[in-house]
C-alpha cells in the first residue's frame, strides 16, 4: 500500500458517515500532499541546496502551490574532519599584482622566489651526480687575491678518463693550493692531488656512504636555499612596511598574506626538488 492510499484510508476513517466531509478532506489531501513532500525532502538537504519551488500546478493553470526552504540548519564539521584541515589555510589570496604595484612589486618578488628554485635545480645537476663529471667542479668557488672566483675560471677542466678528472693550473698558478683546499671543501667527496701545475681528482666509487654523502649535501644545499628564500620574503616585507601610513591596514595585511602564501609555496617546491633529488642519489 501506497502513501497515498494509506492516507485516504485513514481520512475515510475519520469522516465515516458524512460523504460530503470525506470528499473534502480527500480533496484538501490531494492538493496538500505534493507540497507536503517537497517540504520533507526540502527539509533534510543542506540550505544552500534548498530553492523555492513550484511543486504542484492543477490542469487548468488556476493554482499554484510552492514549497519553500526549510528552517536553516548549520552543519558543523566533525572531529576528524577538523583534524585533516588542521595546519592548512583555509583560504588563499590572488590579489591582482597591477592593483598594488604602487606599493610594492609583486611579479618582481615572485620572480625572486622563483629564482630562488632555479638556483637549486642548477646545482643539483651540476654539483650532485653519483657520477662526478668535469662539470661538477665548473662552479666551485675558489678564493684567490681578487675575491672568489669558480674554478672554471682559473683553470682548464678535463676527463682524463672515467676514474679521473685533471685541472690544468697553468694559467694561475698562484691559486693552485686554494683550488686544491676548495675541491676539497666542496662537499662531493673529492681528494685531489697535485703533479706540478695539474690538480688530479680521482672521482670516488659508488658506494652507499657516497651516496649517503651527497644526500646530505643535497639537504644543505636546500637549508641555504630556504635562508635565500627568506631573505626574499624580509625585504619584501620591509617594503611594504614603508607603505603603513599611506594605504589601510586590510589592504596591508592582504598583501602580507599573498607574500607569505608565495613565500610557503616556494618552499614546498624546494622540498619536493629535495625529494626527488634523495630518491635519485639513493636509488
Amino acid at each position: 500500500m501506497n502513501l497515498n492510499d494509506r492516507w485516504q484510508g485513514v481520512i475515510s476513517g475519520c469522516f465515516q458517515g458524512s460523504s460530503s466531509v470525506m470528499a473534502l478532506g480527500l480533496k484538501c489531501f490531494r492538493m496538500l500532499h505534493p507540497a507536503f513532500r517537497n517540504y520533507l525532502a526540502a527539509s533534510i538537504k543542506p540550505v544552500s541546496e534548498v530553492t523555492l519551488k513550484t511543486v504542484h500546478e492543477r490542469q487548468h493553470g488556476h493554482r499554484q502551490y510552492v514549497a519553500y526552504s526549510a528552517v536553516p540548519v548549520r552543519h558543523f564539521a566533525t572531529k576528524k574532519a577538523k583534524a585533516k584541515g588542521k595546519g592548512h589555510s583555509q583560504t588563499r589570496v590572488n590579489i591582482n599584482a597591477a592593483l598594488v604595484e604602487d606599493i610594492i612589486n609583486l611579479e618582481e618578488v615572485n620572480e625572486e622566489m622563483k629564482s630562488v628554485i632555479e638556483a637549486l635545480k642548477d646545482n643539483f645537476n651540476k654539483t650532485l651526480n653519483i657520477r662526478t663529471s668535469p662539470g661538477s667542479l665548473d662552479k666551485i668557488a675558489v678564493v684567490t687575491a681578487d675575491g672568489k672566483l669558480a674554478l672554471n675560471q682559473i683553470g682548464q677542466i678535463s676527463m682524463k678518463s672515467p676514474q679521473l678528472i685533471l685541472v690544468n693550473m697553468a694559467s694561475f698558478p698562484e691559486c693552485t693550493a686554494a683550488a686544491i683546499k676548495a675541491i676539497r671543501e666542496s662537499g662531493m667527496n673529492l681528494n685531489p692531488e697535485v703533479e706540478g701545475m695539474l690538480i688530479r681528482v680521482p672521482i670516488p666509487q659508488v658506494t652507499r656512504e657516497h651516496r649517503e654523502t651527497l644526500v646530505k649535501l643535497a639537504k644543505q644545499n636546500t637549508n641555504k636555499a630556504k635562508d635565500s628564500l627568506r631573505k626574499v620574503r624580509t625585504n619584501a616585507m620591509n617594503k611594504l612596511k614603508k607603505s603603513k601610513d599611506t594605504v589601510s591596514e586590510d589592504t596591508i595585511r592582504l598583501v602580507e598574506k599573498q607574500i607569505s602564501q608565495m613565500a610557503d609555496d616556494t618552499v614546498a617546491e624546494l622540498d619536493r626538488h629535495l625529494a626527488v633529488k634523495t630518491k635519485e642519489l639513493l636509488g
